[in-house]
C-alpha cells in the first residue's frame, strides 16, 4: 500500500522540493535552507479539459493603464506606481512592530472614505484589538468589514460571498489550507495559501494586500518563490525606536522599483513626510569636519543625506572599520583608493595613509543608501576628517569613483541639481562628464574628473 504521508524537504529560499536532506540546495545553491515537512500524497489535483482552454490574440486584449485606485496617501501611491491596480497582489513585509498593520489600516480608512468596499482579515489580532488601533487612527465608516479567521477555505468562501474591492490579509503566515498537512507558517502552507489568494485576486478582480513576517536576515519568511508569485513587494524599513519609516518598493510589475515613501510615526498613526531631504538634513552640524551632503536617487526621487565620517588613530594592532547606512565593503574600497590616490597633472602619488586609523562612516537620518553616486561624498568625508578640513555647508557632492580614482558619471544629474537648488545649496561638486547639457541655473556646478580634483575643490 502506498504511503499517504511522506517527508520531503523544501528550500526556504527558492521553494525547491527534494526527497533527501543536504547541506546545499541543489536548485539555487543556498546553504542550510532545507526544512523537513510532511506532505499528503493522496490529494488529487483537478485538471481542466484541454478543449476548454483557448489562447487570445494580443491585438484583442484591452488594457487600461489608468484604471487605478488611489489610496489617498500620496507617499503610498508613489511607491505603488500611481495607485492600486485592481486584481493585483501586493506583499508588505517588515520587522515586527514597524507599522505594517497601522499603514494598511490607515489605507483602509482612506479607501472607505472614498466609497471603496474593504475587507480586513486578521489571523493575529482580535476584533477588539483592531478596534483599539482604529480609534487611535481616526473615524471609520461602514465600508470596512473585519474578520478574524485563519482557515483559508472559510476566508475564500466569505470573500466570494461579500466580493470586496480590496482585501487585506494580516498575515500570510497565520493562514492554513486544509489540503496541506503541514503547520501554519511552513513553506508548504505559505506557498499554497498565496496561490489560493492569487487565484481569488485574478479571478474576481480584487486587489489583495498580504502582510509577510520577515526573518532575522530581513527577508520575507517562507520560500523566495513567494516574492515571485505576487505583483508587488514592499518592505517597511526603519528603527522601531525612531520616528521615521521608509516604505520601499523592491518589485513592482505596475511601476518603477526602488521607489520609496517616507513616513513619520506619531500618536495618530503614520504621517507622510513631503520633503524627505529637509528631514534627513535636520540637526546638521555647522563648520564640522567629516560632514558632507550627498544626493542619492531612490527610484525617481532625489534625496539629500548627510554623510558623516570620523577618522582617529587606533590603539590596537588592527584598525577598526564601521559603516552604518552604507555598504561596508564599499567603504573599504574607497579607503584603498584614497591611499593609492595620484596627482595626474604632476604624475606623482598623493595618497593619505589610513592603515593606522579607525574609520567610522554613518548616513545620518536612519536611511540606507547603496547607490554608487555617494562614493565621492564618502571619500571626501573621510579625507575631511583625516585632514581636519571643513567642507562648506552650502556644498553638495555626488559622483561614482572607480578603482583608479576617476569620478564617473551618474544618472539624472539635473534632478539632483534641482533638489540641491530647492534646499538652498550654492555649489555642487559633480562628475565632469555630467556637465554637458545641464540647464539648471542658480547653482555653481563644479565638474571633477578624478578624486584629486574633488579634494582640490573642497580645499579652496
Amino acid at each position: 500500500m502506498a504511503k499517504k504521508n511522506v517527508s520531503v524537504y523544501f528550500c526556504q529560499e527558492c521553494g525547491n522540493e527534494t526527497s533527501k536532506w543536504s547541506g546545499q540546495c541543489p536548485a539555487c545553491g543556498a546553504w542550510n535552507t532545507l526544512v523537513e515537512e510532511v506532505v499528503d500524497k493522496t490529494a488529487v489535483k483537478s485538471r481542466a479539459a484541454v478543449s476548454d482552454v483557448h489562447p487570445t490574440k494580443l491585438v484583442d486584449v484591452v488594457a487600461n493603464n489608468e484604471d487605478r485606485m488611489s489610496t489617498q496617501i500620496a507617499e503610498f501611491d508613489r511607491v505603488l506606481g500611481g495607485g492600486i491596480v485592481p486584481g493585483s497582489m501586493i506583499l508588505v513585509g517588515g520587522d515586527p512592530g514597524i507599522g505594517k498593520s497601522t499603514l494598511l489600516l490607515q489605507t483602509c480608512q482612506k479607501l472607505c472614505q472614498a466609497g471603496v468596499d474593504v475587507m480586513y482579515i486578521s489571523g493575529e489580532e482580535s476584533l477588539q484589538q483592531i478596534k483599539i488601533r482604529a480609534d487611535r487612527i481616526g473615524k471609520f465608516n461602514d465600508k470596512l468589514n473585519l474578520l478574524c479567521e485563519t482557515n483559508l477555505d472559510t476566508v475564500k468562501a466569505v470573500v466570494e460571498r461579500e466580493r470586496p474591492t480590496v482585501l487585506i490579509i494580516d498575515s500570510i503566515q497565520t493562514m492554513f489550507n486544509d489540503a496541506v498537512s503541514s503547520a501554519p507558517g511552513s513553506v508548504s502552507q505559505v506557498r499554497e495559501s498565496t496561490s489560493v489568494l492569487m487565484n481569488v485576486a485574478k479571478g474576481m478582480g480584487i486587489a489583495v494586500f498580504i502582510v509577510g513576517h520577515v526573518t532575522k536576515e530581513g527577508t520575507v519568511a517562507g520560500p523566495r518563490v513567494l516574492e515571485h508569485m505576487v505583483d508587488t513587494v514592499l518592505y517597511f524599513e526603519g528603527d522601531r525606536h525612531a520616528s521615521y519609516r521608509i516604505l520601499r518598493g523592491v518589485k513592482n510589475r505596475f511601476g518603477s522599483t526602488n521607489e520609496i515613501g517616507v513616513f513619520e510615526m506619531q500618536n495618530v498613526g503614520l504621517i507622510e513626510v513631503k520633503n524627505p531631504s529637509m528631514v534627513m538634513l535636520e540637526g546638521r552640524p555647522e563648520n564640522a569636519t567629516g560632514s558632507v551632503v550627498a544626493c542619492s536617487l531612490e527610484g525617481t526621487r532625489p534625496i539629500l543625506v548627510e554623510i558623516q565620517s570620523l577618522v582617529s588613530k587606533t590603539a590596537f594592532e588592527i584598525p577598526r572599520r564601521m559603516a552604518t547606512g552604507c555598504d561596508y565593503n564599499r567603504v573599504n574600497l574607497l579607503v584603498a583608493v584614497l591611499e593609492r590616490m595620484r596627482d595626474h597633472k604632476a604624475n606623482k602619488s598623493c595618497g593619505i595613509f589610513l592603515g593606522r586609523s579607525d574609520i567610522y562612516v554613518n548616513i545620518a537620518g536612519g536611511i540606507r543608501v547603496n547607490e554608487p553616486a555617494v562614493d565621492l561624498s564618502i571619500a571626501l568625508a573621510i579625507y575631511s576628517s583625516e585632514k581636519e578640513i571643513q567642507i562648506p555647508g552650502d556644498t553638495m557632492v555626488f559622483g561614482e569613483i572607480g578603482l583608479s580614482g576617476e569620478v564617473r558619471s551618474v544618472q539624472m544629474a539635473e534632478q539632483r541639481l534641482n533638489e540641491a537648488k530647492k534646499l538652498g545649496f550654492k555649489r555642487v561638486i559633480m562628475p565632469q562628464s555630467n556637465l554637458a547639457g545641464l540647464t539648471v541655473t542658480g547653482v555653481e556646478a563644479i565638474g571633477v574628473s578624478n578624486i584629486k580634483e574633488a579634494i582640490d575643490a573642497i580645499s579652496k
